[in-house]
């Protein structure tokens, strides 16, 4: 069976942001029958993310890495994603995702910072080695509300890139 991973950077604890993360994971799931690992919010390790050694965030790493597909949320923050995501994906090496499909998504407070997504947080993904099949989601912060009918029409739109990963 699959496993779906779900990251949230975002500093603050039970955010909009992970709302958002968990509906694309919990609707890809439903979709295709693979399993969601419990979200990993940053928030509650942000003491420890620059600890090295660290097992704990080590071991969240490893799972990341592990898992077939992994939804990376962040907020925006200066027109791309915060610093505790970057320090969480810096513990990586280089390739440190490549067995790993990536769903980036930034929730957006304005439709100016709509291309952050592919501009900051795509390129740190492939960077990293994991592959990046779908459109990523800018997603209006605003619109959280509305997030299983908006999240359910990117799903329609982006499944079929998703289906072969999700199939294992």
């Amino acid at each position: 069976m699959s496993t779906i991973a779900v990251v949230v950077g975002n500093p603050q604890p039970a955010s909009r942001t992970a709302l958002v993360a968990e509906e694309v994971a919990s609707q890809l799931a439903a979709r295709s029958g693979a399993s969601v690992l419990p979200t990993i919010d940053l928030a509650g390790y942000a003491e420890r993310i620059f600890a090295y050694p660290e097992a704990e965030i080590d071991e969240l790493n490893a799972q990341v890495a592990a898992a077939d597909l992994v939804v990376i949320a962040s907020p925006t923050y200066k027109a791309a994603y915060t610093g505790l995501l970057k320090a969480f994906l810096d513990r990586y090496g280089a390739g440190g995702l490549s067995a790993v499909a990536a769903v980036p998504i930034l929730t957006i407070g304005s439709p100016a910072h709509t291309l952050a997504v592919d501009t900051t947080l795509r390129p740190l993904l492939v960077e990293l080695g994991a592959s990046v099949p779908t459109r990523a989601i800018a997603f209006p912060a605003a619109e959280t509300d509305d997030r299983a009918r908006i999240i359910g029409e990117w799903v329609e739109s982006e499944y079929a890139r998703l289906e072969g990963v999700l199939s294992r």
